[in-house]
């Protein structure tokens, strides 16, 4: 796979306040990308400086092979589709989407019409006049008929209801599969975009926590349920990131691919093994990155 995004040693700091620290990646070419974390965990900061709407204090960004800023050969080629996005007062969605023409060598106006009418988005209304969904809705049409080679969506579903979501998502993978480009989306429904996503990102108080494939994150947890004493003797030495118990019944999440004979151990011990989600799995990462963190502080 080719690169199109190198990023090294990138950080950013707002006086006392690191939001993103020394963190390096890589962003392949034709790959969907989850970049995954919670509020504050540098996810939007990130975007921008890749899209040159921000400076880094340290660090190398390159994209296609140079440094976006000020780079007009590179940013024709990116769409940066922000939750904040800011449009004049009296602009309606046909002037942005007129405006978009302009800018994007790719964009397709059908693929814009025919998003207009699967949103049924008021064209003609001025953008402030909108609802929370409808403005998300000019973005996301901006976002995927731009066909952009790197397309970043932030957070693009806020106010979407659950049917209008659910045509972003088909509409995005179907758009995808016959013109493939790199997309970086950004999302707190992570269950949601889940089948979606070929590679996840997930980035916790500035640092990358996980960088992986979809395929290889889908066995590296396991829930571990049953009587405690076996749970405990089962999940000794492992490396274990949350635990639950009730009465004499624990339910024990544990990191790592289980073998062929993890699963003999588990049905003798009479023990169920139930799978974790990838919006689990995220959650307890972070919640046990945070816990180590607060300790090494306490030290």
């Amino acid at each position: 796979m080719t690169a199109v995004i190198e990023v090294n040693d990138l950080t950013k700091s707002y006086r006392d306040t690191v939001a993103v620290d020394a963190v390096s990646f890589a962003i392949e070419k034709d790959t969907i990308y989850g970049l995954l974390g919670r509020n504050g965990a540098g996810k939007t900061t990130v975007m921008s400086i890749l899209t040159a709407q921000n400076f880094a204090s340290s660090g190398e960004v390159s994209v296609f092979g140079e440094d976006p800023y000020e780079n007009a050969r590179v940013l024709r080629r990116l769409c940066f589709v922000r939750e904040s996005q800011r449009y004049p007062d009296d602009a309606t969605p046909l002037h942005a989407f007129r405006s978009a023409k302009l800018f994007f060598p790719n964009w397709n106006q059908e693929l814009a019409d025919d998003l207009i009418v699967a949103f049924q988005l008021p064209v003609k209304r001025r953008i402030k006049k909108l609802s929370r969904g409808q403005l998300s809705a000019v973005g996301v049409i901006i976002g995927l008929a731009s066909r952009a080679e790197i397309t970043f969506f932030d957070e693009p579903y806020l106010g979407l209801d659950a049917v209008a979501r659910q045509i972003f998502y088909d509409r995005l993978l179907e758009d995808y599969t016959e013109h493939p480009r790199t997309i970086v989306l950004s999302s707190h429904l992570i269950d949601e975009v889940s089948n979606l996503i070929e590679r996840v990102l997930v980035i916790d108080q500035g640092r990358i926590l996980m960088d992986e494939s979809t395929d290889d994150v889908r066995d590296r947890a396991a829930n571990i349920v049953g009587e405690t004493a076996a749970v405990d003797a089962f999940v000794a030495g492992r490396e274990v990131l949350h635990r639950e118990s009730l009465g004499r019944v624990s339910s024990v999440t544990v990191l790592g691919t289980l073998t062929e004979a993890d699963h003999r151990r588990l049905a003798d011990a009479e023990l169920e093994v139930a799978p974790v989600s990838l919006q689990q799995l995220i959650v307890r990462l972070t919640q046990h990155a945070s816990g180590a963190s607060a300790s090494e502080v306490s030290r």
